[in-house]
Parts: structure tokens; sequence; C-alpha cells
């Protein structure tokens, strides 16, 4: 009898990971990272471990939806622990996987010299990365991509299908048809999927027909605001900033919410609202991945046709007061810049890269605005900036937060409650097995009672290592 194990993101956000076991495969979705209150407790790389009862020598395949880390973030250490096979996602999550795992590798060597000089200090034994640059190489050549809406046979029982999620390029609803018994069973994993205003993306295929749905509840506690109400929110910022004569500083993911940010200041450029201000891409691995965006700008949508003929150019000809800083010592003298940038850095929930230099030297100015546009999850320093907290430490400084700090939920690339609702009602006559997954607690007991309330249709809640058999 198959079974299949929540090994990641049940009832937490991050660290997404589910077995699949048949007869005669053993199949992983996902092996991401986990971030902030996911991470385990008491271990120096936390948020580089693999779930303790998985045995990577024995999977015969990984399918992995889009390439978030918190998706995809721990494939190498899969590697590095005797995995040996396929990797399967869509073209364009091939495209974007040597960047995001690259960086990973890098940033974990980063992190680990800086804890290992304080270790060493105190006679402690020294830390070593969880991956490093060849156990990524030997992982890049194990992936296999394919199109979306393309059945692909992974072994004698199982099929898998690629439908676009609208969360991120290449991001994928997986539909895995299992045969087993003279009997096909389809489970659907919806992955994350996208905010119907993302502004580059499709919005999610639908699915009419599943026996398990796997569905992803972020925001399944609320919506996020109109987007109109979004971007009037925005351009007060952009003006309040500039009368005050203060910077503007964004924390953005590298994949998806940057060149989100670039079409939206784009337009507001357009406007002719940002004749005093400059917009500065302040992430190495952003600017990559734009590049890829560039390149498979055939995904986009069809909104706006005159934004396609602009990219095809490059990002800085839709954005002619774009820059980019790429090296450090340029990343550095923003923070000498006293008005008008506008700073688009990572990492997106605050927990590494670029923008927390910029938060130590700017969070204490009150002409500063912090503008947060993606989800922040419990124990991050984002969380605990949009959270209210007076202070924070970065790089063991106390900081005094005198920063004026605005949430735009409306700029999300997830799906927000009633979406998710909608994307779900198209098999609400069937009524799959339904279990939630990919959501703090509290957001997956509301969006439970809405299904309950809307459908009567009760969706589960998984615990970590629960296994149900299909």
């Amino acid at each position: 009898m198959s079974a299949l194990t929540f090994l990641g993101a049940a009832q937490r956000v991050t660290g997404s990971c589910y077995l699949l076991e048949t007869p005669n495969a053993s199949v992983l979705m996902e092996c991401g990272i986990r971030q902030g209150n996911d991470r385990k407790k008491g271990k120096d790389q936390d948020n580089f471990m693999l779930p303790d009862s998985l045995v990577p020598s024995q999977l015969d395949a990984v399918i992995i939806s889009h390439a978030h880390l918190d998706h995809s973030g721990l494939i190498p250490l899969l590697t590095k622990q005797g995995f040996t096979g396929p990797i399967y996602c869509t073209q364009a999550t091939a495209d974007l996987l040597p960047i995001m795992l690259m960086d990973a590798a890098s940033l974990q060597r980063s992190e680990i010299e800086r804890k290992n000089r304080k270790r060493i200090r105190a006679g402690k034994k020294p830390l070593t990365p969880a991956y490093d640059y060849d156990d990524v190489h030997r992982t890049l050549a194990l992936i296999e991509s394919f199109n979306y809406a393309v059945n692909t046979k992974i072994s004698d029982e199982i099929t898998i299908k690629f439908l676009d999620a609208g969360h991120i390029l290449g991001s994928a609803i997986v539909e895995i048809y299992l045969k087993e018994n003279d009997q096909q069973h389809k489970i659907v994993f919806s992955g994350d999927l996208g905010n119907c205003c993302a502004p580059l993306m499709n919005d999610p295929t639908t699915v009419d027909q599943a026996d398990i749905l796997l569905m992803e509840s972020t925001y399944g506690d609320r919506n996020h605001k109109s987007l109109e109400n979004t971007l009037d929110e925005f351009r007060d910022i952009i003006k309040e900033a500039t009368s005050q004569g203060g910077n503007i500083l964004i924390p953005a993911f590298a994949v998806g919410r940057t060149q989100d940010l670039i079409y939206w200041l784009g337009m507001l450029y357009h406007e002719g609202l940002l004749n005093n201000n400059k917009v500065y891409i302040d992430s190495p691995m952003a600017i990559k991945v734009s590049d890829v965006y560039k390149k498979n700008n055939r995904l986009f949508n069809d909104d706006n046709p005159a934004f396609k003929n602009f990219i095809k150019q490059g990002w800085d000809q839709w954005l002619p007061i774009l820059s980019y800083t790429e090296s450090t010592e340029e990343s550095m003298a923003l923070n000498r810049i006293s008005e008008g940038a506008i700073i688009i850095a990572g990492s997106g929930m605050c927990t590494g890269g670029r923008i927390l230099h910029h938060l130590k030297y700017n969070l204490w100015n009150s002409k500063t605005h912090v503008v947060i546009v993606g989800y922040q999850a419990i124990g991050t320093l984002g969380r605990a900036i949009v959270s209210g907290a007076s202070h924070v430490k970065i790089f063991g400084d106390d900081i005094n937060i005198k920063a004026r700090i605005h949430t735009l939920g409306g700029l999300s690339a997830h799906a927000g409650q009633d979406q998710l609702l909608e994307w779900a009602s198209h098999m609400k006559e069937q009524k799959p097995r339904l279990y939630l997954v990919h959501g703090e607690l509290d957001s997956m007991q509301a969006l439970q009672k809405r299904f309950v309330r809307d459908f009567s249709w009760n969706a589960n809640i998984p615990n970590l290592d629960e296994i149900i058999t299909l």
C-alpha cells in the first residue's frame, strides 16, 4: 500500500518536504530549508538539516515545484548523502536552480567562517558547511526538466505533470498519477499558488479533479489589500520619503519579488512619479535571476505588451533610473546616499544578505522608510520589524528603530484566502481528501473553517511526520 509522509511545512511555512512511497518507488516532493521558528532548536546548522527519518540513498527521484530555497535548498545535501536519482522540475526552474543553490552554498560558507572564528576562540571544534559547490554541481547534473502540461513517466507506477502555479517563474502545481493494483489515483500538490494580481506571471492553472489534494495555506487567514489601494499606498510612501529627504529600503526575495518590484516601479516611473529617485538592485543573485526572467519572458502574461517589448532589451529599458550594485564596495557606498535612493536587497525575510547592512545603518534614522512586500516567517528579523519591535540586534549591535515601517500586502506572490478557496472550488463537487500545508497553524485553522463554511468540505491539518495511506 502506498503512503505519504509530511516531513516538512506541516503547520509551518518553510522546509517543504513530502515523501511518497509506493511498493516499488520512493519519491520525495520538495526538499527545502527551514527558516525562522521552523528551524530545529539547539542546532548550529539547524536550517540545513534533512528530516531525521529520510535516507537519501533509498530515494528513487525528487520532484521540485519551484526554485525558492524553502522548497529546493536541501537537494545538494541529499546528493552529498547518497542520492543519485533524477530531479524533476520545469525548464525555467532548472534555469534558476544553479543560481539559487550556488548562492546557498556561498552563504553557508560565509556563515560557517563567521561562526568558526568564535568557536575556535572558545576552544570548540570548527563546523563544516552542510554542502559545498561540488555538491551543488553534482546535484545540477541530476536535473531533468520539462515544459508545463507534459505527462512524464518517472517509474512503472508514477506519472507526473507540471501546471503553471503563477507564483514565480517556472513555479508548478504538481499532478501525480499513481497506478496501483489496476487502479489509478491522482495526487495534486498545489505548490505555492500565485496572487492573481501578479504583474508578470499567469494566474494559477485550475484543476478540477483529484483523489488527494495538498494545498498551501500561507495566507489562509486573510486576503491581500486590493492592488489599486496597494499601489496608491506605494505612491504615498515614495512621495513622503521624497518630501522628508529620506531613503526607501525594500527587503525582497531575489526570485520573483525583485522582478515584480522593477515592473511596478517602472509603471510609477512612466507616470512621472520617480523624477527625484534612483533605484538600486543590491543583490548579485537578483541580478542573475533577472537575466533568467528576461530569457524566459515567453512565460510572462500578456497584460502589458509594451512591457514585453521593453524587457527584450533589458530591465533598465523599462526602468531607466535602475542601477545594479554587484560589488561589496558598491553596496557599502549606498549607505552614504542621504536621500532619494530606493534600495531593493535580499534577503526577503531579513535573515541574511545585504539588506542587513542597510538596516543596520538606516533603521535608526526617522527619515528612512522600510517597505515590507512579502511574507515574514515567525522568528525572522523581518517579522520582528513588522510586529513593531523598538530595538533589534543586527550583527551583534542593538539598533533603535526610528524608521517608518510599511507593509504592502497586495504585492505578495502568494494567493490570499479568497483566491485559495476559488482555486480549490473547481474540485468542490468531487471533494478530494484535502490536506493543508505550508502555513502557520492559525492560517490553516482559519482556512479550514472557510472550507467547512463555504463548501462543507473538511480540510485536514497534518502533523509533522504524520503518515497517510493512499
